[in-house]
């Protein structure tokens, strides 16, 4: 009888440790996710010869990598979309991970939603993964076009 208390107390540990990982994992996403990120420096180039084209905005570019069954992806377009309205020189582009693979390997894209702010010249000045709010988005574009 004592070893059968034993074995249900290491279970219950077992499980309580699974469920502060899982509950710290899970706020640790909620913080980091849709949050825009800064980059060491600009990464220069990332549409050049990657068989993509499309023009960039005269300011900056809101590029949203998505898939079709993605669900934040569909919030995002509509958010990148508005802010692209709103801010002269801004441009959205969208671009399908399933269909450019090459380009989503080259930007190191992981997940999708993810959204890259490129500068006038392309370069990747701040990334996003996770639907971001059009408020974070706007503060992130400040940062990147000067105003």
């Amino acid at each position: 009888m004592r070893r059968v208390g034993y074995v249900v107390s290491q279970g219950l540990w077992v499980l309580l440790v699974a469920l502060v990982l899982a509950t710290a994992y899970g706020g640790y996403r909620a913080r980091r996710d849709g949050r825009f990120a800064g980059l060491a420096g600009l990464r220069a180039g990332l549409l050049a010869n990657s068989g993509f084209e499309h023009g960039l905005g005269e300011r900056a570019t809101l590029l949203q990598f998505s898939s079709a069954f993605c669900a934040p992806c569909r919030a995002t377009r509509r958010v990148l979309a508005d802010v692209a309205e709103m801010v002269p020189g801004v441009v959205h582009v969208e671009v399908d991970a399933e269909r450019h693979l090459a380009l989503v390997r080259r930007a190191k894209v992981t997940r999708t939603p993810t959204t890259l702010i490129l500068d006038s010249q392309g370069r990747e000045a701040l990334r996003a993964a996770g639907a971001p709010r059009k408020e974070d988005v706007l503060s992130a574009l400040t940062k990147v076009v000067g105003h």
